[in-house]
């Protein structure tokens, strides 16, 4: 996530590692622990934290049930359970891109910034993109002979990861994330990887439902956890 979806910066403090997102949004300003953490560490994140102008929030993964218990007795509400679907690239590439329905270019065409704004990923959160260092690419999509959506990969290690898909609204339930998800998996099997991978919030019925219906497997679980009353935008894949 780090290296595919990159914070403005990542440093360590004591158990933790902390993300300056500069308001890309929860996935790169969140706290995540590398070691035990006690309540004063606790302290110290939400301090540095505000320090970055940023609100206290911290990732809990699978197997941190401790430290997820005692963010709750410290007032933490539990706030936007992820699910994260991976699948093989050849699952997604044993079919091919219908004709002209969806393209992957870098850097993104201006229509492309424009259906992002659109949806609420805004300019901090292109500029997410903008700092992958590694192989990335944007996706466009056609319907009916006009945009129909836009996405975001980018490669680490063997794994491409697809962030900020968003479908016009009006042309949903036409297959546009699935032309887009095809493309791109198109595009990272060129460029040596071997599987798919994206997160996405549970609550997203929809989209949950089309990975589902291509294969594409969870492969594991995080959340956040806030202080109650100060929840940050919630973000979908």
């Amino acid at each position: 996530m780090d290296a595919t979806w990159p914070p403005a910066r990542l440093f360590r403090l004591g158990p933790w590692c902390l993300r300056d997102g500069a308001g890309g949004g929860q996935r790169v300003s969140a706290a995540t622990a590398e070691g035990p953490v006690q309540r004063p560490d606790i302290a110290a994140a939400e301090d540095a934290m505000r320090a970055m102008e940023q609100t206290p929030l911290f990732m809990l993964r699978e197997g941190e049930e401790a430290l997820d218990s005692l963010l709750a007795a410290e007032g933490y509400a539990l706030h936007d359970p992820v699910a994260l679907y991976t699948a093989p690239i050849t699952l997604l590439t044993s079919k091919p891109v219908p004709p002209v329905s969806a393209f992957t270019i870098w850097p993104p065409l201006a229509i492309q910034y424009d259906l992002w704004t659109a949806a609420g990923i805004g300019a901090p959160r292109q500029a997410v993109m903008a700092r992958a260092a590694g192989p990335k690419t944007a996706v466009l999509a056609r319907q009916n002979d006009r945009p129909a959506g836009t996405a975001f990969a980018a490669c680490d290690g063997k794994t491409a990861m697809v962030h900020a898909i968003e479908t016009v609204p009006s042309l949903r339930r036409l297959g546009v994330g699935t032309n887009m998800l095809r493309a791109a998996a198109h595009w990272a099997q060129d460029q040596g990887m071997t599987t798919l991978a994206l997160a996405v919030t549970r609550a997203n019925d929809a989209a949950c439902g089309l990975y589902s219906s291509l294969g594409m497997q969870v492969a594991g679980y995080y959340h956040y956890r806030i202080k109650q009353g100060r929840e940050p935008a919630t973000e979908q894949s």
